[in-house]
C-alpha cells in the first residue's frame, strides 16, 4: 500500500521510518503509543517545538543531550532555570542552540505548573482533546497524512495553550505531538505497528480532568 516501506529487517513500516535504526526504533517503540506521564509529555511538546524548521531525525539524535541540558525535562526544575542556564544551553553544541526555543522551554515549564494546578495533570488536559472515532478516518494512508499537517483539534489545543501563555505550540507542532503521544493512531494501514498500537489505545485508561 502507498506510504509503506519494508525495512531491511523484513518489517513493513510507515514510509518515514526508512532503514535508519534509530528512526525504526522510534517508530516501533514510541511513536503513536499512548502516554500519560507528564514528564514525557512535557519533553515531547518541547522537542516538537525545537524540531520546527528542522528534521525530527536531528532532534532524535540529540535527544539525550537535550535531556542532560534540560534536567531530564522535569518541568518544575526547568521552570527554575535562570539566564545563566540560558547562556549555558546556548553554549551546548549537543543541542539546537536557538535562544527563542530555549527561553520558550523555560517559559512553558512555568506554564506547565499552572496547567497542572488547573487540570490536575498535563495528561488530563491533553487527553481531554482526544478526537472521537467519527473524527478520524478508518484507514490512515499516505495521502491522509500529507493532508493533515494540522487539524481542527490541534488548532484548538494550540489556541488554548497560547491563551495560557505557552509558546512554540502552533497547530502543526501540536498535531505532531498528538501523533507522537498516541492521541491519534496515524500508523498507516498495513504498518506492522498499527494494530498493536490500536490495542494499546483501547486498553489505555484516559486520565481524568481535575474536579
Amino acid at each position: 500500500m502507498t506510504g509503506l516501506k519494508q525495512g531491511s529487517d523484513g518489517v513493513t513500516r510507515c514510509f518515514w521510518a526508512g532503514d535508519l535504526p534509530d528512526y525504526q526504533h522510534y517508530h516501533d517503540h514510541e511513536w503513536g503509543r499512548p502516554v500519560d506521564d507528564d514528564r514525557r509529555l512535557f519533553e515531547k511538546i518541547c522537542l516538537e517545538g525545537f524540531q520546527s524548521g528542522l528534521s525530527w531525525l536531528t532532534i532524535l539524535r540529540k535527544r539525550e543531550n537535550f535531556r542532560a541540558g534540560f534536567a531530564n525535562f522535569e518541568y518544575r526544575a526547568v521552570a527554575a532555570f535562570t539566564e545563566r542556564d540560558v547562556e549555558r544551553l546556548l553554549g551546548d553544541a549537543g543541542i539546537v542552540r536557538h535562544r527563542g526555543k530555549i527561553a520558550s522551554t523555560i517559559n512553558n515549564a512555568q506554564r506547565a505548573i499552572e496547567l497542572v494546578e488547573e487540570a490536575g495533570s498535563l495528561a488530563a488536559f491533553f487527553w481531554s482533546f482526544e478526537p472521537g472515532q467519527h473524527q478520524r478516518p478508518a484507514v490512515v494512508d499516505i495521502d491522509a497524512l500529507r493532508a493533515m499537517p494540522k487539524t481542527e483539534i490541534s488548532t484548538l489545543i494550540s489556541k488554548q495553550l497560547k491563551k495560557r501563555g505557552w509558546s512554540f505550540v502552533g497547530p502543526t507542532t501540536i498535531y505532531a505531538f498528538m501523533q507522537a503521544m498516541g492521541l491519534v493512531n496515524d500508523h498507516i494501514e498495513g504498518c506492522a505497528c498499527r494494530a498493536e498500537i490500536e490495542r494499546e489505545r483501547k486498553a489505555f485508561k484516559r486520565p481524568a480532568m481535575k474536579g
